[in-house]
């Protein structure tokens, strides 16, 4: 079996509010990106570790819904996914308690019930859902 292996780093400087840091990823896509409270809680410049989740998670389940709908001889023309992270604060901190992915696919030549029990099938085997202790849900549009 392959293994892949990938990096990413973050730098910080100061306290958890007042502070502030960078991500830099192995590609370079990011690189001394910002990101700190106000990115994070609110709605300040730069990025947050959850709507990199959010990114990963929609990129993923569209690759790995891709592979399933070409697997099954139906590749689709197009695909537009989102990924909607709800964190929740607790008892000692936050939580990512649920992603809820949305996709519309136009896949030509494909029922709706096979698209969906394609959809579901990508939904719980894509890496990222597999790591994720989150509800994560589906609304699957097949147009």
């Amino acid at each position: 079996m392959a293994t892949l292996k990938r990096h990413a780093s973050a730098k910080w400087q100061g306290s958890g509010k007042d502070g502030s840091g960078s991500l830099t990823t192995q590609s370079a896509t990011l690189k001394d990106t910002p990101y700190g409270f106000n990115s994070r809680f609110g709605d300040g410049k730069g990025t947050n570790p959850e709507e990199l989740i959010a990114a990963a998670h929609a990129g993923c389940f569209s690759m790995a819904t891709a592979f399933q709908l070409s697997g099954a001889g139906h590749p689709p023309e197009s695909m537009d996914c989102s990924a909607d992270l709800t964190m929740e604060q607790e008892a000692g901190g936050w939580k990512i308690a649920a992603i809820h992915l949305k996709l519309t696919a136009k896949v030509p030549g494909l029922d709706d019930a096979k698209f969906q029990e394609l959809a579901r099938g990508a939904k719980e085997n894509c890496p990222v859902s597999k790591v994720l202790n989150a509800t994560i849900t589906l609304d699957a549009k097949l147009v």
